[in-house]
């Protein structure tokens, strides 16, 4: 009698979940009327509020927004990673595109500098690049400075991308 209870009370939920997918497909499609409508129910998906465009229960356990990832470009990243060698990697988080370094001093000179670099679009371009330099004492280094690394990133990218023959 217990397994049939349990076979049964299986088969209502599913049948259950399975209601929200079928039927209502034109009003999925609905245009938004006004903005305010249109940010009242974005905001209801992302809370997981009724009125979210969630529709199953097994939605509930896709991908919401907060969990996209960025996609990196490779050729940034290995190059980011090339230029700054001198530097210790303190921590490094390829989804969303982060390189954060220790203190090190570069080959030939006095001052030793710790580097945040930022990728933050899968393009081969300066726009995708973000570099933070920071001296020991704690200020930024000179604009001059920062792109000039900027500039070794992006053109040791550019060698990697010639060499893996995808121009």
């Amino acid at each position: 009698m217990r397994w049939f209870l349990n076979v049964t009370l299986i088969a209502a939920l599913t049948l259950m979940a399975s209601c929200g997918a079928f039927g209502r497909g034109k009003d999925r499609q609905r245009p938004v009327s006004n903005a305010e409508e249109f940010l009242d129910s974005d905001r209801a998906a992302e809370e997981g509020l009724p009125g979210s465009n969630r529709t199953t229960i097994f939605d509930a356990f896709g991908p919401t927004k907060s969990e996209q990832t960025v996609q990196v470009n490779r050729y940034l990243w290995t190059a980011s990673l090339d230029v700054l060698k001198f530097l210790p990697v303190q921590s490094v988080d390829p989804f969303t595109g982060v390189i954060i370094t220790n203190y090190g001093t570069p080959p030939g000179g006095g001052q030793s500098y710790r580097a945040t670099v930022h990728i933050k679009d899968p393009a081969l371009d300066a726009r995708s690049l973000n570099v933070a330099l920071q001296s020991r004492n704690g200020r930024a280094v000179s604009a001059a400075t920062a792109r000039a690394v900027e500039d070794a990133i992006l053109s040791r990218a550019r060698q990697l991308r010639i060499a893996d023959k995808k121009l």
